[in-house]
């Protein structure tokens, strides 16, 4: 029997499509070229599987920037408590954690692919690992091959060409969510590579970004940096300002640094003054700043341009969406939908990625059910 819908890709976006148009009663067959599905959705589970966001959904749609508009129909027809509610009827309980940010309860994602992947065997659908896509196919075909981070894991980008030689525009991929390269010295490389900072503020040029880093040994990774991804890829030498103690002025902070220190060391003292930790007065001097209220709240490095697309987060490119309908769509080849990562648009970590993966998802999949298949008699 040949399969009413055929999708490319068994990531995150492509398996909750299959979920969605299965329960119609409609055949799939999902296509896979690694050997397992959900590879790069198991990875992202590693810390605790970020699902969605539960702030307003007016600030929550404007974390995608220029594809806001594209996003929001799909995002509001499968919002962050549809995301919620789909868990639970796989049995996987989420909580709200003190960020705002939605995780399943066992903060990892096993237990949710293995049982999409038990429902979705239950409902016949057909995977084929170790399957290379063949090309433009008559059936109804929902594109979900990803962006082009951790291309290891499945999502090699390497469906670009045919896409292109069909007249379809690809944005050529660029990492997105990905370190910040400095050249530290070895001392500090050395002595503070994995340690946090805390609660602090980012500027680079007009963008503005807050939260927690991580020193590495070449650079700072973590969320503050990675909302700044879009402007750094832009402008990846401009100066990065960070302020130490965003929650004080320079006032307030100049008047905590004028008490008597006694005989109490440097670092004792700003760590019971200000609350500033090692990592962070060690950045301080690293950048060669005085410990002073200016240089507190401005501390300015020189980024040296950002990682490798390979190990990033995200990818920004893929199908340009002036290319797809409100449903995702190709509008040069009705019947062929492209979703998830594979379209040109990017957001920060915190839950925004996994959420526009399923909610265009699901657009594709509604629209398949009904407009493009039937269900089997």
């Amino acid at each position: 029997m040949r399969e009413n819908v055929q999708i490319v890709g068994a990531g995150p976006a492509g398996l909750i499509c299959a979920d969605i148009i299965s329960a119609a009663g409609i055949s799939v067959h999902i296509v896979d070229h690694m050997r397992q599905p959900g590879r790069k959705f198991l990875l992202a589970g590693r810390g605790g599987l970020n699902l969605t966001h539960s702030e307003p959904l007016e600030k929550f749609l404007s974390r995608y920037g220029a594809a806001r508009t594209f996003l929001e129909p799909m995002i509001r027809g499968f919002s962050p408590e549809d995301i919620r509610s789909w868990c639970l009827g796989l049995g996987v309980e989420t909580y709200t954690g003190s960020s705002g940010r939605i995780f399943p309860t066992a903060m990892k994602s096993s237990p949710l692919l293995r049982a999409l992947l038990r429902r979705l065997n239950e409902r016949g659908v057909r995977l084929s690992a170790k399957t290379q896509w063949q090309g433009f196919d008559a059936i109804p075909t929902i594109f979900a091959m990803g962006g082009a981070s951790w291309p290891e894991l499945g999502s090699d980008a390497s469906w670009m060409s045919t896409f292109r030689n069909a007249d379809i525009n690809v944005n050529d991929f660029q990492p997105s969510n990905c370190r910040v390269k400095f050249l530290w010295s070895p001392h500090f490389a050395t002595r503070f590579q994995g340690q946090p900072l805390k609660n602090i503020g980012l500027r680079h040029g007009s963008s503005h970004s807050k939260g927690e880093l991580i020193i590495t040994r070449d650079g700072l990774e973590g969320g503050a940096i990675y909302n700044l991804s879009h402007a750094m890829r832009e402008q990846p030498t401009r100066d990065l300002h960070i302020d130490l103690k965003p929650a004080l002025n320079a006032d307030a902070i100049a008047k905590r640094l004028s008490q008597p220190r006694g005989k109490m060391s440097e670092a004792n003292f700003l760590r019971k003054a200000l609350g500033l930790t090692p990592p962070a007065i060690a950045l301080l001097r690293e950048a060669g700043r005085k410990v002073d209220a200016q240089h507190i709240k401005d501390v300015i490095l020189k980024p040296q341009g950002l990682a490798g697309l390979k190990r990033a987060i995200s990818s920004a490119g893929g199908v340009a969406l002036s290319e797809l309908d409100e449903h995702c769509q190709l509008r040069k080849m009705p019947f062929n939908y492209c979703i998830g990562e594979m379209l040109d648009w990017e957001a920060p970590t915190g839950g925004y990625l996994l959420q526009a993966c399923f909610s265009t998802a699901v657009a594709a999949a509604r629209h398949v059910i009904k407009n493009h298949a039937k269900p089997l008699p």
